[in-house]
């Protein structure tokens, strides 16, 4: 069935999820958009029932390695950390570089782990320049929940790609991210244009 035009929320018709007067609604309209992300919700109860933090028994970057990289967002797998895509980008395209091992911070990871890690942030920058045609990135890592990590037991890496035209009064103003590509879809063209065998 065709999505809703606004000429036609007001027409009679056999669909019960579209509202077709929206004066007989339980509520008085206001002046706000809706902006509905029911997805967000997995990670709100995650975050409620204390799971989804990276403690040994739940990590979300010891899981991912196990599943099929579609299912796992990863992009590229190399012998001691691989990348996938963050779940919740602030940006299309915004990459997590990960070591395989469980280990917290960026002090205790093994050379072979950071030297790894480095290797496939240069090629990430590499990939998501050609294929989105960014023109900067922001990189890092948040060490610790004090400092912002969301999963702070399991070290991860920051590649978020930038645009000259990416800033707008959405994030600040409604705390709103638009993203104009869906996960899979960047998933697939981050791995197709990702280098060698992966």
């Amino acid at each position: 069935m065709a999505e809703p035009t606004a000429g036609s929320l007001g027409e009679s018709g056999d669909d019960p999820l579209v509202i077709r007067d929206a004066s007989s609604g339980a509520a008085v309209p206001d002046a706000f958009q809706r902006l509905w992300n029911p997805h967000r919700m997995a990670y709100i109860d995650a975050g409620r029932e204390g799971r989804g933090r990276g403690h040994d028994d739940d990590c979300p970057f010891c899981e991912a390695p196990q599943k099929s990289d579609e299912d796992a967002l990863i992009v590229a797998r190399g012998e001691h950390a691989y990348v996938l895509l963050n779940l919740f980008p602030y940006n299309n395209g915004h990459l997590l570089v990960c070591p395989y091992r469980h280990v917290p911070l960026y002090d205790e990871a093994a050379p072979d782990e950071l030297r790894e890690i480095g290797e496939l942030t240069q090629t990430a920058m590499r990939v998501l320049r050609a294929v989105s045609h960014c023109d900067g990135f922001n990189i890092g890592m948040n060490q610790g929940e004090v400092a912002g990590a969301g999963v702070a037991g399991h070290l991860h890496q920051h590649i978020v790609p930038r645009w000259q035209s990416d800033a707008n009064f959405f994030p600040i103003i409604a705390r709103t991210k638009s993203m104009s590509q869906l996960l899979g879809e960047t998933r697939r063209l981050v791995a197709e244009g990702w280098p060698g065998d992966h």
